[in-house]
């Protein structure tokens, strides 16, 4: 048996295999048998259970060789042949886990020659009732239970009355074949709880397969949040450099700090996500920078006028402080997103980042910029961004709008929940 089946079965049954039917044994671990290709083996329980209907068969055979010479009329030869069939049958009790069908479907025409085998026949209505399906035991149980009058107008019994041996015998034939389905409902309740067990597993391992796999994206996105606009710094100052070499000293060693300033802080965001992704959380990785929050926003724009953008800041939230950190670093990345967009598709003009709200009201950002004065190429990959930001605002609770304006410029509008 593999780990993972010694993990899903319970320690009663993995220790003490040989208190349960083999039967059961094989519907819990089906792939062992499977694997062996064999019939499951007779357990301890099962070598007990059977010799134990073996006797049964056998005493009552006995019971019934008792009273043959007292049947008036039975001649000898018949005597002989159910004592004969009666023996066969007790032997083809030790058969009746292998083939439980066929075992009750022949006792039907030998139970009506042989009285000695009524044992055995008792013992494999039973076992029908244990290991098949109600309409098995339906159809077989019926047909007994309409020859028990038949048989017993054949061969009375010398010592009972008619009325009364038939009623007996009906009676003791519904009650076993009752014992065999409340066995049965027994086992199929004890399948359907691992079943269940089964299902409640794998439902939790996809649940945390698809938790994990919401962590990945959303770390995906903080990745092109934070690098997008780092690494748009660092192709603004390049390409300064590049198309004026012969700029003042003084700038060139300004964008140079900045280009190493920038490839810094984009390194370090690079290793916390990926320290993320080793230590398998999405949220607050420890022993990393504190994520940015609305505090930050003033940071963030003095940042982007220090690459050259004109930036507007209206800050009309009194306290940035009581945002909550979730709100106030979705708002952040928005704005950083906006200011980056800005930057790639309209440069040179004036950006305005306005930010209103209160706490039941909620939290407005709004990132606006006139078109840009000339043709811009399109920057590959465009578009993806502004789609994980209105999933993150959803995500959030509020919602994120962004389009066109009627000037020809550009417009991101969000909302957000501040309760």
């Amino acid at each position: 048996m593999s780990n993972e089946e010694r993990i899903r079965t319970p320690h009663e049954f993995a220790v003490r295999r040989w208190l349960f039917p083999s039967a059961l044994i094989h519907e819990l671990e089906p792939a062992a048998g499977e694997a062996s290709g064999r019939r499951p083996k007779r357990t301890a329980r099962d070598w007990v259970v059977d010799f134990s209907c073996f006797l049964l068969a056998v005493l009552l055979g006995l019971a019934a060789a008792q009273s043959l010479p007292d049947e008036p009329g039975l001649p000898h030869s018949l005597a002989v042949l159910d004592q004969t069939l009666g023996a066969l049958s007790c032997a083809a009790v030790w058969l009746r886990r292998r083939w439980p069908v066929g075992l009750a479907v022949a006792m039907i025409p030998v139970g009506l020659l042989s009285n000695t085998s009524g044992g055995a026949a008792m013992v494999a209505l039973f076992t029908l009732a244990v290991h098949r399906p109600f309409r098995y035991v339906a159809w077989i149980g019926g047909a007994d239970l309409a020859l028990v009058p038949l048989f017993y107008w054949l061969r009375p019994d010398p010592d009972l009355p008619y009325a009364g041996v038939v009623a007996f015998t009906a009676l003791l034939t519904l009650s076993i074949t009752g014992w065999g389905m409340f066995v049965r409902s027994k086992r199929m309740l004890m399948l359907s709880l691992r079943d269940r067990a089964h299902r409640a597993e794998t439902e939790a391992r996809l649940r945390a397969e698809q938790a994990q796999r919401l962590a990945r994206e959303a770390i995906a996105r903080e990745m092109h949040d934070v690098l997008a606009h780092r690494l748009t710094l660092l192709s603004v100052h390049a390409g300064a450099l590049e198309f004026r070499p012969d700029a003042p000293r003084e700038e060139i060693a300004r964008a140079a700090g900045v280009i190493r300033e920038s490839a810094h802080e984009a390194l370090q965001d690079l290793r916390e996500i990926i320290g993320v992704l080793r230590a398998g959380e999405a949220d607050e990785p420890s022993g990393g920078r504190p994520q940015p929050t609305l505090a930050a926003l003033d940071a963030l724009v003095a940042e982007s006028r220090e690459a050259g953008m004109k930036v507007t800041l209206d800050h009309r939230v009194p306290d940035p402080a009581a945002v909550p950190a979730s709100v106030g670093r979705t708002a952040y990345r928005i704005a950083q997103e906006a200011l980056t967009n800005a930057r790639k598709h309209a440069p040179g003009t004036e950006v305005t980042v306005r930010l209103t709200g209160a706490p039941g009201e909620g939290l407005t950002i709004t990132v606006t910029n006139p078109g840009p004065p000339a043709d811009v190429p399109p920057v590959p990959g465009s578009g993806q961004g502004l789609i994980g930001l209105t999933e993150r605002a959803t995500l959030a609770g509020g919602h994120l709008e962004h389009g066109p304006r009627p000037d020809g410029g550009f417009e991101v509008r969000a909302w957000l929940p501040w309760g």
